[in-house]
């Protein structure tokens, strides 16, 4: 496997080189929406009826990591029309003019997202200018019970010390760990893990944190966010510290393959993070008509529907919420208890000398450096 900087530089340079084909490919296309998402996160159906309707072709290009994204966003002449950051990083494009406000009159779906969820969104984004929600989750113990319970009896699989605890994740360090690559995320996890403020400044706090994620470091196989999904439905791994939408996608395709696994997730007793991911513009995006008419497709009820009854992360359409299935709307780890929001922080963004020492850390934990 190649080296982690080394694999992060290489991409970068694939990005970078890359950029100014695509965008002299979009400019060429008279109707298109060039799109930037997570993984699989846009049902396959959501993008043929949106090109039958509308005669857009969409390119879907897909990261599996924060920061290849915001290398994107910020360099920019990417040639993509929607990009998808959190909702804590949407400040940070705003500032550096990465990204431009939105045209409201061509979203009229917008009205009917959750005035709650909006004004969430307002801390980053004031007066909801520049980015639309799209789906929100948590981040918690993704794991196989089965392969669990063979290794350890009463496994604390409520609990961070299943991850953190080098003596307790050793037991499952054979049949597979994963950490979602999500610096500020994991990170956010840690500290308030170790019983400080999620978003802490306090350099020594941040260093305690990192220290915790190297004391795991020999027990984690890899930080593959997008190969998740796919390994916990074959039951290749057996432990993660990822996302709620993919455990239950994971469980989901493991029950359609009906091959014996069992995909199970639990909110960390200890806390956790709920994030927001949400839909902008890019400063210099080709195609803004389409866009806004793929923007405003996405949040129509049936399609915003559509999306949580097949990836399984709720989303913001309050009009959505009777064509979701009773099962996945019952369902604790996608529609969440009061009792269990209070367990929960919001992503929060991180100010530039505590990102860059949060960005350090992580680096030197995925890469395996001292």
């Amino acid at each position: 496997m190649m080296p982690r900087l080394a694999q992060f530089a290489f991409m970068a340079f694939a990005l970078f080189a890359a950029a100014p084909m695509l965008s002299e490919t979009a400019a060429a296309e008279d109707k298109a929406v060039n799109i930037y998402f997570w993984f699989e996160y846009v049902p396959p159906e959501t993008i043929t009826d949106f090109e039958k309707a509308t005669g857009a072709k969409v390119v879907y290009d897909n990261f599996d990591s924060v920061e290849m994204l915001t290398t994107k966003v910020l360099t920019g002449k990417s040639g993509y029309d929607l990009v998808m950051p959190g909702a804590s990083t949407v400040g940070h494009y705003i500032k550096a003019g990465a990204i431009q406000k939105l045209d409201k009159t061509k979203i009229p779906n917008a009205k009917d997202l959750n005035p709650s969820v909006m004004a969430f969104l307002s801390r980053q984004d004031p007066g909801n200018e520049y980015a639309i929600p799209y789906a929100y989750g948590t981040t918690g113990i993704i794991h196989n019970p089965a392969k669990i319970a063979d290794r350890m009896k009463d496994a604390p699989v409520d609990s961070l010390d299943i991850i953190f605890k080098p003596e307790i994740a050793a037991k499952f360090k054979d049949c597979g760990i994963a950490v979602v690559d999500a610096p500020e995320g994991v990170m956010s996890v840690a500290l308030n893990y170790l019983g400080f403020n999620p978003f802490s400044t306090n350099e020594d706090e941040i260093k305690k944190a990192g220290d915790l994620l190297h004391a795991a470091k020999p027990n984690i196989r890899h930080f593959k966010t997008g190969s998740i999904i796919s390994e916990f439905a074959q039951g290749d791994l057996c432990l993660a510290l990822g996302w709620s939408g993919d455990a239950i996608t994971a469980a989901a395709r493991a029950e359609e393959a009906k091959n014996g696994v069992e995909v199970s997730y639990a909110i960390p007793k200890e806390g956790t993070e709920i994030f927001f991911d949400v839909i902008t513009v890019p400063a210099d995006a080709p195609h803004l008509d389409d866009a806004h008419a793929f923007l405003n497709f996405l949040l129509s009820p049936e399609i915003s529907a559509r999306f949580t009854n097949t990836i399984l992360y709720p989303n913001a359409v309050e009009t959505a919420k009777p064509l979701i299935e009773e099962s996945i709307r019952s369902n604790p780890n996608v529609y969440l208890s009061q009792e269990t929001m209070k367990r929960l922080f919001v992503a929060e963004p991180r100010d530039p000398k505590s990102l860059r020492t949060v960005t350090r850390l992580w680096t030197d934990f995925t890469s395996g450096s001292q």
